[in-house]
């Protein structure tokens, strides 16, 4: 009873991920503490260990053989300075202590490096596992481009149009320019083309390399997204016109309603990029934690009997090429929409005023 108990906590679980908000610091501490009370394998280990970002990068198991990539931990103490060493000796043993640094298991700091001695963060600059992926997916994506463009050394406008993969990538860059950037920035498209153009390739392509298994979740982490959106809030600011800058500090409203006015389009500047940035952390995180317990319920299952456990596999392996396709869809929706959002912000900061209307 206990176990059926269990099954239909976790299928609640697994479906509140889908239709509600995510669970409060207390409710995830009281659903941490009901898994913990329970035999069988780590799930919540599993899912937070492929959204959340370490120091180790771990693939995948093979028996008992777990294959993990120890990344170099490169951090400065204010006492004894800056030290570099491989992450294995703060993982094995678990909560091991290595030249006075362990990474902590609870509290503000869990999952980052610790001095021992003082219980604080030290400055830290090591490689972890979205670092290392951000290299790697930013390298694919230059070689993509460069093999691109190495195609058309040579070629004059008389040549036949490419096929095949560059033939795609042509496409998608010529769907973006005209109907995104040249659509929302008609005066100055040329001029913001290039951050358009690699925001949307970059986030899609991270999308789709965070699908894959034993990958990083990069768009998943909002110090990524920050970024993402801080680039669009400084173009949008920096590169604004005066008619930008009139419309926000002196709107053509009423003059008793300037007073109101004034302090929300202001707030209006960093609410913008702020949208932006959480907008696409949220999707794709929400897409990667509902596919990993969609998944997680085979192992759930797995000790409560051949029918109810081949069941449960059916309908999670159903449920989860579904969410994988979805998923390909989301990865290029993110895309498509923080291209699009951020093109139609920097119109909105270069208005065209004809001398009848100034």
């Amino acid at each position: 009873m206990t176990r059926l108990k269990m099954t239909l906590f976790a299928i609640a679980a697994m479906l509140s991920l889908l239709f509600s908000s995510p669970l409060s610091a207390q409710e995830a501490e009281n659903v941490e503490a009901v898994a913990a009370e329970q035999e069988g394998p780590d799930i919540s280990g599993m899912i937070f260990g492929h959204i959340l970002d370490s120091y180790e990068w771990h693939f995948t198991d093979i028996g008992d053989t777990k294959i993990v990539l120890y990344l170099p931990c490169i951090v400065k103490s204010e006492t004894t300075g800056w030290h570099v060493f491989s992450s294995s000796h703060l993982y094995h043993p678990e909560g091991a202590v290595y030249e006075g640094f362990q990474i902590a298991e609870s509290g503000s700091n869990e999952g980052k490096i610790i001095e021992v001695a003082t219980g604080e963060r030290p400055l830290d600059i090591s490689i972890t596992k979205n670092a290392l992926a951000l290299l790697i997916n930013s390298l694919i994506l230059i070689c993509i481009f460069l093999y691109c463009a190495r195609w058309y050394k040579g070629k004059t406008a008389q040549d036949a149009a490419p096929k095949g993969f560059v033939g795609a990538i042509e496409s998608m860059v010529g769907w973006v320019y005209d109907d995104i950037i040249v659509a929302n920035i008609p005066q100055n498209a040329n001029r913001y083309a290039p951050y358009l153009l690699t925001a949307f390739f970059f986030i899609f392509l991270n999308n789709l390399i965070g699908l894959i298994p034993g990958s990083a979740n990069i768009t998943g982490n909002i110090a990524i997204t920050f970024f993402l959106a801080t680039c669009t809030f400084l173009m949008i600011n920096l590169f604004g016109n005066k008619h930008y800058w009139l419309d926000i500090f002196n709107p053509h409203v009423p003059w008793w309603l300037k007073p109101i006015m004034i302090p929300i389009e202001i707030l209006g500047m960093f609410t913008k990029p702020v949208a932006l940035m959480i907008r696409l952390f949220a999707n794709i995180m929400a897409g990667h934690t509902a596919m990993l317990a969609l998944f997680s319920m085979i192992f759930i299952t797995a000790s409560m009997g051949a029918i109810l456990n081949g069941s449960m596999t059916v309908l999670a392996v159903l449920f989860t090429i579904f969410m994988n396709a979805l998923e390909l869809l989301v990865a290029f929706i993110q895309a498509y929409v923080f291209t699009m959002l951020s093109a139609i912000f920097i119109g909105l900061s270069q208005p065209v005023v004809h001398e009848s209307e100034a």
